[in-house]
């Protein structure tokens, strides 16, 4: 057990360090998905600013810094320039409840690698996530714009009922494990079955239909193609964001790729195991590797969100609702059913 004062300065180094990285890992993930797609249409990429083009992220941002911040006339300026803040705070919030890996021995203590561990951890970021369609909702309608307006409200439409998808999936996850803390849903998936196949929920909880729903429904909340329709910026210019420049523009982009991680690390601690792996060696090699395993998984997704965008093509919206609505929706409710079954079925064993 922590002292007061060891558990209010690991605390404060805590949510530096995770702020600090996740806001690095957003900047890199939109140098990755440069890259990435690039390759995929047979060009280079950033390559100018530093090897690689490692410092073009940090040029981008010191170029938003600077650039004029321009308000049109036209605007509702009160939520003109609220929104972007909502987004980009609901964001950073939901990462509080991740945890990271086990606990870290330091000088006889034993830190977690997480910065708050709640028993409701995956209802708080169901429901912090949630608020965030309001940023882009507020953007469309305060910009006063029609472009705008249509982006916000496809986003409004196309976000509550991809997320109704996205409940539904990790139901089934719920009840296989019984918890809803995201540490205990990781420990639950401990072990291997016939020797060598993790108990992870992909595969013995068989939610891997359930991980393909909430795959579908992560790329469609996060706005992502092939569900990017409230950007669409053959149709609508740039959608919801139209109106907005500087560094209110780039929050938006900060929201975005800071969901994407989110919903990378929820997939990869509902489905896929969270941090176990082999795990061998000394005990802070001990601590430190589980985490490696948990980056990686999270690097897997984040290449596979890459690759949809740089292979699909955008749906129609009349599709994307359909798709949502008559094929994801039933698929959720029968996964669910089938699911209960199956954990009711074990229990009267």
């Amino acid at each position: 057990m922590l002292s007061l004062p060891v558990f209010i300065i690991a605390s404060v180094i805590k949510i530096v360090l995770v702020i600090f990285v996740l806001l690095t890992a957003v900047a890199y993930t939109v140098w990755l998905e440069r890259k990435v797609v690039g390759h995929i249409q047979n060009r280079w990429g950033p390559t100018r600013v530093g090897p690689f083009g490692l410092l073009q992220p940090l040029a981008d941002g010191i170029k938003f810094l600077v650039k004029e911040d321009l308000t049109p006339p036209h605007v509702y300026k009160p939520l003109f320039i609220a929104a972007p803040m909502i987004a980009v705070i609901c964001a950073l919030t939901s990462i509080a409840v991740i945890p990271f890996g086990t606990a870290l021995p330091v000088r006889g203590y034993s830190i977690p690698l997480q910065i708050t561990d709640v028993n409701i951890g995956l209802l708080l970021i169901l429901g912090v996530t949630s608020i965030g369609v309001y940023g882009v909702a507020l953007a469309g309608w305060s910009s006063n714009s029609k472009y705008s307006l249509l982006g916000g409200l496809r986003a409004s439409a196309q976000m509550v009922s991809y997320e109704i998808c996205l409940g539904l999936s990790v139901v089934g996850v719920l009840i296989v494990s019984g918890s809803f803390s995201l540490r205990e849903i990781v420990l639950s998936q401990g072990g291997h079955f016939w020797g060598f196949i993790p108990k992870w929920n992909i595969f013995y909880g068989g939610q891997f239909i359930a991980f393909f729903i909430y795959l579908m429904s992560a790329y469609a909340e996060t706005n992502r193609i092939p569900f990017d329709l409230p950007e669409a910026e053959t149709e609508l210019v740039a959608g919801y964001h139209t109106e907005y420049s500087a560094m209110k523009f780039a929050m938006f982009f900060m929201a975005e790729y800071a969901n994407m991680i989110t919903v990378a690390c929820v997939a990869t601690l509902l489905f896929l195991g969270g941090w176990s792996g082999p795990v061998f060696g000394p005990p802070l090699l001990v601590a430190i590797l589980p985490t490696f395993w948990f980056v990686a998984k999270i690097l897997v997704f984040l290449f596979i969100y890459i690759w949809v965008r740089g292979t699909l093509p955008r749906f129609r919206y009349d599709q994307l609702m359909a798709f949502g609505w008559k094929f994801l929706f039933p698929l959720a409710i029968a996964n669910l059913v089938v699911t209960a079954l199956i954990v009711a079925y074990r229990a009267s064993l």
